[in-house]
């Protein structure tokens, strides 16, 4: 089964944004950032530094306390269905099946019931759950409910897609397994990433760039998606700096 690509990703930009919660500590300094229209931009820095705070922001559920963010020119004020979230936790509903779960944001826009099956059945063999699809969320490992979150939030044909650890609870092997599944599907669907990840080795194979949130630097990474250019001088360096910055 085919899936149909999403649209071109979209270019989202932070003009002096200080981030925060009204009620609470904001995150010092001030970010200005623009991430080009299909960009992997990996987000690293040490707990606190407001990596998760970020992405709620980017989503617009969060308003930042200054500054201005943006979604192609227009400012970002509320959550958008073009707009798709993926947590460390799947946060997949334990009563709906996984094909249902896979369906939900279809339902959500009304999409007719026909076309919502049809695309959660090609997002699911996408992700080598083809079989699973009558499960409930609890008969499936931690790895499988991974790749279900991650069909669900790319079933809409989201132009971003902001990440917030998806693999940070899952064993190594199966870590590697879901990085290579995230490059393979997004290779293609145009749409734009912001992956907030706490490992350094993920944050280099996966990102176009690097973000060191609590600097405001950024790093362009001299081999995105190669796994064996991670002893490469440039990735070493860049690995260096990294490290140094947390």
């Amino acid at each position: 089964m085919t899936v149909a690509p999403a649209h071109t990703g979209a270019e989202l930009t932070l003009d002096a944004v200080r981030l925060g919660h009204p009620d609470g500590a904001d995150v010092p300094g001030r970010l200005t950032l623009s991430i080009a229209p299909g960009e992997l931009l990996a987000v690293v820095g040490p707990s606190g530094c407001g990596k998760s705070t970020l992405l709620r922001t980017l989503a617009g559920l969060l308003p930042p306390l200054e500054g201005r963010v943006g979604q192609d020119g227009e400012r970002i004020a509320r959550p958008a269905a073009d707009r798709a979230l993926a947590f460390q936790h799947d946060a997949l509903l334990p009563w709906r099946t996984v094909r249902a779960n896979v369906e939900l944001p279809l339902a959500i826009r009304r999409v007719p019931r026909a076309e919502r099956r049809r695309s959660a059945a090609a997002w699911l063999d996408r992700v080598g759950l083809a079989d699973h699809a009558h499960k409930l969320p609890h008969q499936l490992s931690g790895g499988q409910r991974q790749r279900v979150q991650l069909a669900r939030a790319l079933a809409g044909g989201p132009r971003v897609v902001l990440m917030d650890e998806p693999f940070g609870a899952l064993d190594a092997h199966t870590r590697a397994g879901m990085q290579d599944l995230l490059v393979d599907i997004l290779r293609g669907t145009g749409a734009t990433v912001v992956f907030v990840t706490h490992d350094v080795d993920e944050a280099l194979y996966l990102g176009d760039r690097v973000l060191q949130l609590a600097s405001g630097q950024v790093l362009d990474v001299p081999h995105p998606r190669e796994r064996d250019a991670r002893t490469a001088p440039g990735t070493a360096e860049a690995r260096r700096r990294i490290l140094a910055s947390l």
